[in-house]
């Protein structure tokens, strides 16, 4: 069966007839199946999945034999489909189509109107916000997957050795116990380089005394999961702790924020304040947290230009850090899934100051 096609089915443009979905990430978020080709055609009378001979079986077996078409034959289709179903009027992606694409459909089909259209944007990303009970096991196995990871890396990791090194087990363990991806390529960056919140691993030494920032997540079944933790390897300074303690209480007061109809501009600045009473504002320039799901960055936003408004099942991030430049940093990350009551967290592990 495909996966929430009837809810975009009622929220089609006025304008569309139907709608042609050919962007990967909104591909899987429907059809629950991974691929690198295809296109999801969506009307009020039903919905078709078509990709290529590399997928058919596969999908077929997942999705179910009649909802799955050999895109060979796609246009020719699509052209008798319109022309059954008396469709004139295409909606498609604005955010996500490539110019290439789009020309392709025109050509391809002529006589339809294919509409780039932010309307149908905003109606898969308000479907996408709301997880359901089945996205939360997903994105909760693959959080468990990397909460076992870092209880690894802790009895793992050394002075002497690389980022690099950190960051190569980390990938390893995760994708030898059950992850199907990596959520992203993993952060792993000490000492100075912590200042750099997407610093990239490489052949810097970790030396005692190093805070060493570990950002990563693991994916299963096509959904995301997303933590961070600091760590100090060795004895920190009493400037480390204090710096650490202040994001920890940053953190804290963020997740305390979350609950249904909170903004994100709110819940961004409850953790912001806690940072910027302690003095450290200018050291924090990204935003609170994000969404998670089938991508690693999604709608709903946490920070400063957000306009969002938190409601029951949306997952978010909550990721407030401190970055001395040319010195060393610290992020905490968590996931919780917003609850009528407030928020439930899907991160585990210790949050106090661990030193190895």
């Amino acid at each position: 069966m495909l996966h929430n096609t009837d809810k975009l089915s009622a929220r089609l443009p006025a304008f569309a007839d139907a709608a042609l979905i050919l962007s990967e990430e909104n591909r899987l978020y429907f059809t629950e199946f991974p691929a690198t080709d295809g296109a999801l055609l969506v009307t009020p009378y039903g919905a078709v999945f078509y990709t290529d001979s590399r997928y058919t079986e596969a999908a077929a077996a997942k999705i179910g034999a009649d909802y799955v078409h050999d895109s060979e034959k796609m246009y020719e289709e699509l052209r008798a489909q319109f022309e059954e179903f008396n469709v004139n009027t295409v909606a498609i992606e604005n955010d996500r189509i490539t110019l290439a694409d789009f020309e392709e459909l025109k050509r391809k089909l002529p006589g339809i109107e294919f509409n780039p259209t932010a309307a149908l944007a905003r109606a898969i990303e308000e479907i996408r916000l709301v997880k359901s009970d089945a996205e939360l096991d997903k994105i909760r196995a693959a959080q468990a997957i990397a909460e076992k990871a870092f209880d690894h890396m802790l009895g793992f990791i050394k002075p002497g050795m690389t980022e690099k090194q950190v960051q190569l087990e980390l990938d390893f363990y995760m994708l030898s116990h059950g992850a199907q991806a990596l959520s992203f390529e993993t952060i792993a960056v000490a000492g100075q380089k912590g200042s750099m919140p997407h610093g990239v691993p490489g052949d810097n030494v970790i030396r005692p005394g190093d805070f060493l920032t570990m950002d990563y997540g693991a994916v299963v079944d096509g959904y995301h999961s997303d933590m961070t933790r600091t760590v100090a390897v060795g004895r920190p300074t009493e400037e480390q702790i204090k710096v650490y303690n202040v994001v920890l209480e940053a953190q804290l007061a963020g997740l305390a924020a979350l609950k249904d109809g909170v903004t994100g501009f709110d819940a961004d600045k409850a953790s912001r304040d806690v940072i910027e009473q302690a003095g450290y504002g200018k050291f924090f320039g990204h935003g609170t947290g994000h969404g998670v799901g089938v991508e690693i960055h999604e709608a709903p936003r946490l920070s400063p230009k957000s306009k969002a408004t938190l409601h029951t099942g949306n997952v978010v991030t909550v990721e407030p850090g401190i970055y001395l430049p040319g010195r060393f940093g610290v992020r905490i990350e968590d996931m919780a899934v917003i609850t009528p009551e407030g928020h439930v967290g899907l991160t585990h592990c210790e949050k106090k100051l661990i030193v190895l």
